[in-house]
């Protein structure tokens, strides 16, 4: 689908010589530069039609008339290249971007997204291993709202379980082990000892199963301890998510759909469903060889009981177009059976229910995690980040105050983070080291928000002060036929890219081809602004007056992309670095 004029041009002059729809064109860039700026194939077209692809595709560059967004087009095989009329086209993309109408708003009209990330257990720290569902989830919150649709970002706490009656029972049995005031850090450290006691006493997992039990029951003692432990974990993970910047419109733990579990239970059972087996009550489902276990022998639901019932109550609430689980591909089975299940008790909105998998965190090869003891804090990691840059961008600012060279380094520092766990496929597995993950060289973040700096730093040499809208404005009256170089055009061909790689992003659920494009636009742009030091007269800040403003005019699209982009990302785009 053409996202741009220039590229709904292109394909509506294929479209109405091929009597096709538009919308079903896909627009392209030719493989070569020199054969054009947009392309498109005529293969269905010309099925339908009963013509060699290569043939219609001469016919419709034969029968071409200029217009005001195209100034060409030919035929090279079964594709018809278009030339765009640049001057209009440096124009439109200039003023969208100054006016942040490159992405296509109107794709989400009407649509709800619910995204369910980050979801951490209460009692244990935000750990590194937290951070791909984190910021993934937070990257396409960013991107859906952006495309226009209702965004809800849900964090599912886990507060619920055996895990919690673990804790109850440690803090019950080792009460100095949580010395006042008592922290997220003691409440780890005691799940890991119960966790490591229960290897050689089988009886702590009995008393772990028996206090919760007690806690479901809503027995007083088992509830205060348990919303206490809940209390001292979220206080520490607003913190972290405060640091990223998220807030989430909805934060639910597993405990909110306690007074609803026992209707999924009925309905399982009323649809015949639901059967015991071995003591335990679960969903056989066909093709699957292990069951979907509803609740345990002893009688205390599990977390698949709570999901069913979390996915009813959000389609009753937001009857939402798609409902994304941000979880690790470990996971996968779950979530399949999760959707299996709701789709056997009638449910036609389950299709509707995505898991968005992603690959492990690794650290020294190994899995990182809680249970394993090799835990690495995302607190330390943000502020060993932050501490990492800070005397680089002290002595390249020299002339920035301490408090903006402090909110500068925790801005770059933490955006390394963040895009070392974006940057790569979502399903594949990131290794953690320090030096690649603070990096500020290649491709990395803040490379990207260097490129951002750099382009503030030349409209503020240029003594800019127009607003963004100002220069939107101005943008209507100014001769952009002086952009006439190779390197000037291939950034405003990128920049025309932008909203097709965000929708395809949505789509997929991809943040990663953001980062892709992003890194892109900055070589693009960097391979025009030096081209400047061995020729005067393409400096941005030439001579010329009129030549300079188109040129300035182009920076600041450069820049304002850049920022939307890093922002999509859940990173902040630095003025300087």
């Amino acid at each position: 689908m053409p996202y741009t004029p220039i590229a709904s041009a292109a394909a509506s002059t294929v479209a109405s010589a091929a009597a096709v729809a538009a919308q079903d064109l896909k627009v392209e860039a030719p493989p070569k530069a020199e054969l054009g700026d947009f392309a498109i194939g005529c293969f269905a077209a010309a099925k339908a039609q009963r013509k060699s692809p290569a043939v219609l595709a001469a016919e419709i560059a034969a029968s071409f008339a200029p217009s005001q967004w195209l100034a060409s087009a030919t035929a090279t095989g079964p594709f018809v290249n278009f030339r765009a009329a640049r001057p209009a086209a440096f124009r439109w993309v200039v003023t969208a971007a100054l006016t942040d109408q490159l992405l296509p708003r109107a794709l989400g009209a009407g649509q709800t997204i619910c995204i369910d990330y980050s979801s951490p257990n209460i009692s244990k720290s935000l750990a590194y291993h937290h951070i791909r569902s984190t910021v993934i989830g937070h990257s396409l919150v960013q991107i859906f709202r952006a495309l226009g649709y209702r965004t809800v970002g849900i964090n599912h706490l886990g507060d619920w379980g055996t895990t919690h009656g673990m804790l109850i029972a440690g803090a019950k049995l080792w009460p100095e082990a949580l010395p006042e005031p008592v922290d997220v850090a003691a409440l780890g450290a005691l799940y890991q000892r119960y966790r490591k006691e229960m290897e050689t006493d089988p009886k702590l997992e009995d008393l772990a199963r028996q206090w919760f039990g007690r806690l479901e029951r809503g027995d007083a003692e088992a509830r205060a301890m348990w919303q206490r432990f809940r209390d001292i974990s979220w206080a520490e993970f607003e913190t972290v998510y405060q640091q990223l910047g998220i807030t989430f419109d909805e934060v639910r733990g597993e405990s909110a759909y306690e007074a609803a579990m026992p209707g999924v239970l009925e309905e399982m059972a009323q649809k015949g469903l639901s059967k015991e087996s071995e003591g335990a009550l679960v969903i056989e489902l066909p093709g699957e060889k292990a069951p979907l276990l509803l609740k345990t022998k002893d009688g205390t639901t599990l977390y698949a009981t709570r999901d069913l019932a979390a996915a009813q109550y959000r389609w009753t609430t937001y009857h939402f177009t798609r409902s994304l689980y941000v979880v690790d591909r470990g996971q996968a089975l779950h979530f399949r059976q999760l959707f299996a299940a709701l789709g056997l008790a009638g449910h036609e909105w389950a299709s509707r229910c995505e898991h968005v998998p992603f690959g492990l965190v690794r650290l020294g090869g190994k899995k990182t995690g809680t249970r394993a003891g090799n835990v690495v804090l995302l607190k330390e990691v943000f502020a060993d980040a932050t501490d990492d840059v800070t005397p680089r961008i002290a002595e390249n600012q020299a002339q920035l105050p301490p408090e903006q060279v402090a909110e500068t380094a925790r801005m770059v520092g933490i955006g390394a983070v963040v895009f070392a766990n974006l940057v790569t496929q979502r399903e594949k597995d990131v290794d953690f080291t320090w030096e690649k993950v603070v990096s500020l060289d290649g491709d990395s973040g803040p490379y990207l928000q260097y490129s951002h700096a750099r382009c503030a730093s030349i409209l503020r040499k240029a003594g800019w002060t127009s607003s963004n809208v100002e220069a939107a404005a101005e943008a209507e009256q100014l001769d952009f036929s002086r952009l006439a170089h190779d390197a000037e055009w291939a950034v405003a061909r990128r920049l025309l890219d932008f909203p097709e790689i965000v929708a395809r992003a949505a789509q997929s659920c991809e943040p990663h081809g953001i980062c892709h494009y992003l890194l892109d636009l900055a070589g693009d742009f960097s391979r025009w602004y030096t081209a400047g030091n061995g020729d005067a007269t393409l400096r941005v800040l030439c001579d010329d007056e009129d030549t300079r403003r188109v040129r300035l005019m182009l920076t600041a699209a450069v820049r304002a992309t850049m920022a939307r982009g890093l922002g999509l990302l859940g990173m902040g785009a630095p003025d300087a670095m």
